[in-house]
C-alpha cells in the first residue's frame, strides 16, 4: 500500500513501490544525474518508438535500484545491496551500466547468487580502450555463467575507439556511439559509452524472458550469443566475435525448449582476480 509507512510485503523495505535508493536509504530511486534515465530509455526502446505520440505501452517493466549519487559515485557495499534487492524482489534481468573498483569477493558472491536464482547479469565492459583480459574491469570481468560483458560498436559495426575489449572476458558488442534516448525533465539526448551498449543487450534479454518466463539466465545468455551477428571488427576483440542481433535471438528463443539446468559453479576457490576472469564458464 503506497505511502502508509508500513512494510506491507515484509521484504524489509518500507513503501518501496518503485524500487529503492541505497544512497539515501529511502524509497525514492529517481535519477538526479541523467545516466540512468538514458539507459532506461534504451531498454524500453528495444520494443517501441520512443518518439511516437502517443507512445505505445512498453512490453518491459523496469525496477529502478539506485546506488550511485548525482556525481556518479557509490560504494561496492551499496552495489551488493542493490543486486540482492533486485533479485529478491523479482527482477529477471540485471542491467549494470557501471564499473569501478578492484576485485570484490562479496560482489562476486552477489552475482553468483543472481546466477543461482536464474537471473541474467549484463555489464558494461568499460570506456578506457582497455584490454580486459589483461587488466580486469569489474563487475564485467566476473566469470559467473550468467554474466554478459558488453563492448560498444558504431553504426558501421566498428569497435568504438573508447570501448574496452577482450577476446576472453568481453563477450559481445552492441551499439554504443551517439545513442539517442530519454533524459530527465521530459528530454532526449545522445550519449556514448558501453553504458549505452549494455541496455540494448538487457532489453533483448528481457524480451526473451517475456517470451519464455521460465527460462533461466544461463540459457538466455546462450541464446543471445548464438543469435549474435558475426562482425570482423570484433574478431580477437570479443568472445563471440559478434554484435547483438535482436531479431535472430528472439526467433531462436521462440523455438527454444526451456532448459532449467544450471551448470555447477563454485566460487569458493576464486579469492583473487586471477580466478575471476574466465570468459565463459
Amino acid at each position: 500500500i503506497p505511502g502508509n509507512g508500513i512494510d506491507d510485503d515484509g521484504n524489509g523495505f518500507i513503501d518501496d513501490v518503485h524500487g529503492w535508493n541505497f544512497v539515501s536509504n529511502n524509497n525514492d530511486p529517481n535519477d538526479d544525474e541523467g545516466h540512468g534515465t538514458h539507459v532506461a530509455g534504451i531498454v524500453l526502446g528495444t520494443t517501441q518508438d520512443l518518439l511516437a505520440n502517443p507512445m505505445t505501452q512498453a512490453r518491459i517493466r523496469i525496477m529502478p535500484v539506485k546506488f550511485l549519487d548525482r556525481n556518479g559515485s557509490g560504494t561496492t557495499a551499496a552495489a551488493i545491496q542493490a543486486i540482492y534487492y533486485a533479485v529478491n524482489n523479482g527482477a529477471k534481468v540485471l542491467s549494470n551500466s557501471w564499473g569501478g573498483g578492484g576485485f570484490s569477493y562479496a560482489l562476486l558472491e552477489a552475482i553468483a547468487y543472481s546466477y543461482e536464482k536464474g537471473r541474467i547479469f549484463v555489464a558494461a565492459a568499460g570506456n578506457s580502450a582497455n584490454d580486459n583480459d589483461r587488466r580486469p574491469t569489474y563487475p564485467a570481468n566476473y566469470g559467473v555463467p550468467n554474466v554478459i560483458s558488453v563492448a560498444a560498436t558504431t553504426d558501421f559495426d566498428a569497435l568504438a575507439e573508447f570501448s574496452n575489449f577482450g577476446a576472453q572476458t568481453v563477450h559481445m558488442g552492441a551499439p554504443g556511439v551517439s545513442v539517442y534516448s530519454t533524459y530527465p525533465r521530459n528530454g532526449y539526448t545522445r550519449l556514448s559509452g558501453t553504458s549505452m551498449a549494455t541496455p540494448f543487450v538487457s532489453g533483448l534479454a528481457a524480451l526473451i524472458v517475456r517470451e519464455k518466463p521460465d527460462m533461466n539466465g544461463y540459457q538466455t545468455r546462450n541464446l543471445i550469443f548464438h543469435g549474435a551477428q558475426p562482425v570482423s571488427s570484433l574478431v580477437k576483440k570479443t568472445f563471440t566475435q559478434s554484435r547483438l542481433d535482436v531479431y535472430r535471438a528472439l526467433v531462436n528463443a521462440k523455438a527454444a525448449t526451456v532448459d532449467s539446468t544450471l551448470p555447477a559453479y563454485d566460487i569458493s576457490s576464486l579469492r583473487s582476480p586471477s580466478g575471476a576472469n574466465s570468459g565463459d564458464a
